[in-house]
């Protein structure tokens, strides 16, 4: 071996842009710590827990999808969750397919018909929209229940099935601690001045306008 192979190899001398790369992230940890600082601070205040209004409502794609991610979230943590279907009864859904498969946790009642354009029965509608109310009042009015998703409600609300003030003082009556997530389009105006929560999905693309049908694990 060569006295230059035993000789170790130098070590490089820092450069300008070593120096600039320390600096940047220096001040990006304090620009981090002095933001978890506030948001601590922010986190700390808030102290009230208590049972949410949630509207899911415009003309984007996901209203329900993202309800019924939060029933899974909810099942997850073991509450009871309650689902009444106010439209899509008639569906075979995804969805129901694999919460069936809780039913310690889970209670569907599935007592839509379908839209208003596929029944065309305004009297068959309301007294579906009317059932569909009345199981949705006996699960808000046990405690046992923690969240009830009232999936495509603002539809029929739209169409004048239920009276909006009806819904809205009955919801008012719930348990405190009960969570009640409400879906469809055209969420009224009284509805969503009641809800705690409220997200309106817009609407960018929609594959339905370039000839796609409707695809199971999608749509439903």
């Amino acid at each position: 071996m060569t006295e230059a192979s035993e000789t170790p190899a130098a070590t490089a001398a820092p450069t300008a842009a070593d120096a600039l790369s320390e600096d940047q992230d220096r001040r990006h940890a304090e620009k981090m710590a002095k933001k978890k600082a506030v948001r601590d601070k922010i986190v700390a205040g808030k102290t009230i827990e208590k049972g949410l209004l949630i509207v899911h409502t415009g003309k984007g794609k996901g209203k329900s999808t993202a309800a019924f991610g939060m029933v899974l979230r909810a099942i997850g943590h073991g509450f009871k969750v309650g689902i009444v279907q106010y439209v899509k009864g008639a569906w075979d859904t995804g969805e129901r397919t694999v919460l069936e498969r809780f039913p310690d946790q889970v209670t569907i009642k599935a007592l839509g018909e379908g839209f208003t354009w596929e029944t065309q029965d305004r009297a068959r509608d309301i007294a579906a929209a009317r059932a569909a109310w009345d199981a949705t009042l006996e699960m808000l009015a046990d405690p046992s229940y923690r969240m009830v998703l009232m999936d495509e409600i603002n539809i029929v609300l739209r169409y004048g099935y239920l009276p909006v003030e009806e819904v809205v003082e009955g919801l008012s009556r719930r348990h405190p601690d009960t969570h009640v997530i409400a879906t469809g389009r055209n969420a009224p105006d009284a509805l969503i001045e009641a809800a705690d929560l409220v997200t309106e999905m817009t609407m960018i693309k929609h594959p339905f306008r370039d000839g796609v049908k409707a695809q199971a694990g999608v749509e439903f």
